[in-house]
């Protein structure tokens, strides 16, 4: 049974940065495509990034192109997101996933394993 644990969430002023790790343990995690999401308040949980089991690749909501960038460290079993230019309107609580699917895409539906969350609140 694989179990993913975020932390790094705080309140934060707008422009500023945090970084979110999320360690895994249970699985193989280089095996997995990894993923951040995140649910705002009152929102539905929205796709935010993802990277590929070895790293090469990554992809990332139109939202937070150009601030965030999702990385991993295999050895650790951890991934990453940095969290650059913070605005108020990404406040909310960050979950990271693991997929078992060769190529998921930003559906919930496509990762199997979740996190409990950790929330970053961003003060104007």
């Amino acid at each position: 049974q694989v179990q993913l644990v975020e932390s790094g969430g705080r309140l934060v002023q707008a422009g500023g940065s945090l970084r979110l790790s999320c360690a895994a343990s249970g699985g193989t995690f280089s095996n997995y495509v990894m993923g951040w999401f995140r649910q705002p308040p009152g929102k539905e949980r929205e796709f935010v990034a993802r990277i590929w089991p070895r790293g090469g690749s990554t992809y990332y909501a139109d939202s937070v192109k150009g601030r965030f960038t999702i990385s991993r460290d295999n050895a650790k079993n951890t991934v990453y997101l940095q969290m650059n230019s913070l605005k108020p309107e990404d406040t909310a609580v960050y979950s990271c996933a693991g997929s078992r699917r060769a190529s998921p895409g930003s559906g919930e539906w496509e990762y199997d394993y979740w996190g409990q969350g950790t929330q970053v609140t961003v003060s104007s």
